[in-house]
């Protein structure tokens, strides 16, 4: 288990599955759109922000209503970086890229490749 966090065992392990299979289908800035999306249709509509009561609320839209109630607390513990009990757009995209181990090795992989062309370009 993460320390402070979430058991990613009990989070319906297949989920972790779909995002590498998203960006590899869709590309960065698809995958970006869609998580964008998927916090649109989880988030408190009033707040703007991912409540656990909102994620309760909208979860089986995203296939996550086998998920307890404690888990989806835990969810959002997780992901609040800021403490203040809610998941705003950006706290959501890093948390599904966390949840997502095979995704977060892509994007060091990314970012190395994006750093050296960068160096390339620069002259170094």
């Amino acid at each position: 288990m993460a320390a402070g966090g979430v058991d990613q065992s009990k989070i319906r392990p297949e989920f972790e599955d779909l995002l590498p299979v998203m960006a590899n289908k869709l590309g960065g800035e698809g995958l970006i759109r869609e998580l964008c999306n998927g916090f649109q249709v989880l988030m408190d509509k009033e707040r703007g922000v991912i409540t656990q009561e909102s994620l309760k609320r909208n979860s089986a839209l995203m296939g996550l209503q086998d998920l307890t109630d404690d888990q989806l607390a835990s969810m959002v513990r997780e992901g609040d970086l800021d403490g203040d009990g809610a998941l705003n757009q950006m706290e959501f995209c890093v948390l599904m890229f966390r949840l997502s181990p095979e995704l977060m090795q892509e994007s060091r992989l990314w970012l190395e490749e994006a750093l050296e062309e960068e160096l390339l370009h620069s002259g170094f």
